[in-house]
């Protein structure tokens, strides 16, 4: 029980930056949507969308396979170096790779020419993504720095835009202001990384990056998708219903995705603990013992947390102005579904990674976003809004029978990639 109490303070810790994380948008949004309107407020939705798409290729798969890493060797200062010297290397070459793709599309394709500037500001959060070493600190376990620097980035955030968000026409910059607080505050943190752990950027190799791209590549290609899952549907919605219905799905997400990336953070602090255990208990029972412990509460927390936003679904999008309010009550309230069932997915997935099933997670994940988008794609006409919220409830219902499926194997098959 002793052991548990370091645990308990960590998260305690990390959950008040997530918390403040999460509810900066319950700040910002209703302001925006009431000084710029439902439809530009849609416009900012799918910039962002695309930007957090693009994410993935600047990431790929740090966020994962790079918390692992560091994970498993955090005793071992020059594996270390070199893990994040690289991983920082690949994800330079993935920075310049998206640039130079993504600024000419902007110039060039319609649908991102009629609103360039937002998009061309959209791409500050992808520089600070860039710059973001929280995987680092995930896989040391050091939450009170990722805290701090939560906090920093999302005050200069709130600051900016009601400092600046004034006449409709400065919602251009709501993505803008979101891409300096992360830029300025992950340049901090690097600072202080770096002189903690006296890492040497200039050992750099290109064989030590080249090798990176390599390896996990196919990891890389399955976060694509999952990304795609994540943020097509409100450009979709934007490209096929207008601004509006987009701007509409986003106060439902608004609300539900709290939930989600409260979801996401929570894996990424009890994973490095898992891939831990997992690598270094011989007994079973220890293995999963934190797994069983964090991933039991989380969900009974995420139970208690939606039954709570059905039965006040009303105030809630009220508090988001929006012109017609009956029919986003009627489908916030279908959408808890969704952070439910993630609840259970999440902790899985937990499981298929640290046992190393890479390469089933990879072909589970490309096959059921393939399914998303194309349940997504012919329902939009029929159900409008309801149609992303039905394909991604489909979805994840597979997942997690696909999921078990391989945790049920996996005390009688190798990894796939063994």
């Amino acid at each position: 029980m002793k052991n548990i109490f370091p645990h308990i303070k960590n998260l305690s810790i990390y959950g008040f930056g997530q918390l403040f994380n999460l509810v900066t948008p319950l700040l910002v949004v209703p302001y925006i949507i009431a000084v710029c309107g439902e439809e530009n407020f849609g416009k900012t939705a799918i910039a962002m969308a695309v930007s957090f798409f693009l994410i993935v290729f600047v990431d790929y798969g740090s966020d994962l396979i790079g918390t692992k890493e560091i994970a498993i060797h955090k005793g071992n200062q020059t594996k270390l170096n070199q893990i994040f010297c690289t991983t920082f290397g690949v994800k330079f070459i993935m920075l310049l790779l998206v640039f130079l793709i993504s600024v000419p599309v902007f110039f060039l394709v319609p649908f991102f020419k009629r609103e360039y500037v937002l998009f061309l500001f959209s791409l500050t959060v992808i520089v600070g993504q860039f710059l973001n070493p929280t995987w680092f600190l995930q896989g040391i376990e050091n939450v009170k720095w990722i805290t701090v620097i939560n906090l920093l980035s999302k005050s200069i955030y709130l600051i900016a835009v009601f400092g600046f968000i004034h006449k409709e026409e400065d919602y251009i910059y709501v993505n803008l202001f979101l891409g300096l607080g992360m830029i300025i505050s992950h340049i901090v943190l690097l600072i202080l990384i770096l002189k903690k752990h006296s890492f040497n950027i200039m050992s750099i190799t290109f064989s030590n990056v080249l090798s990176q791209l390599k390896e996990d590549f196919s990891l890389f290609w399955s976060q694509i998708f999952t990304s795609l899952q994540m943020y097509a549907p409100v450009a979709l919605l934007g490209f096929f219903g207008g601004n509006l219905l987009a701007g509409q799905y986003k106060i439902i997400d608004q609300v539900i995705v709290i939930f989600k990336t409260y979801i996401f953070l929570f894996f990424n602090f009890v994973f490095p603990k898992v891939c831990f255990d997992v690598e270094n208990n011989t007994n079973t029972n220890n293995k999963l013992q934190n797994w069983r412990l964090f991933n039991g509460v989380n969900f009974v927390f995420i139970i208690i947390s939606m039954v709570l936003v059905y039965i006040f679904a009303n105030p809630i999008i009220n508090y988001f102005n929006p012109k017609e309010t009956k029919p986003l009550v009627d489908a916030l309230r279908f959408a808890v579904f969704i952070p439910i069932l993630l609840a259970v997915s999440i902790p899985l997935k937990q499981l298929v990674l640290a046992y190393n099933f890479k390469r089933f997670y990879v072909q589970i994940t490309m096959v059921m976003v393939v399914f998303n988008l194309v349940a997504l794609f012919f329902m939009i006409q029929y159900f409008k809004l309801y149609s992303v919220l039905y394909a991604l409830v489909a979805s994840d219902l597979l997942v997690i029978l696909f999921y078990l499926y391989c945790i049920r194997k996996q005390t009688f098959l190798k990894p796939l990639d063994a």
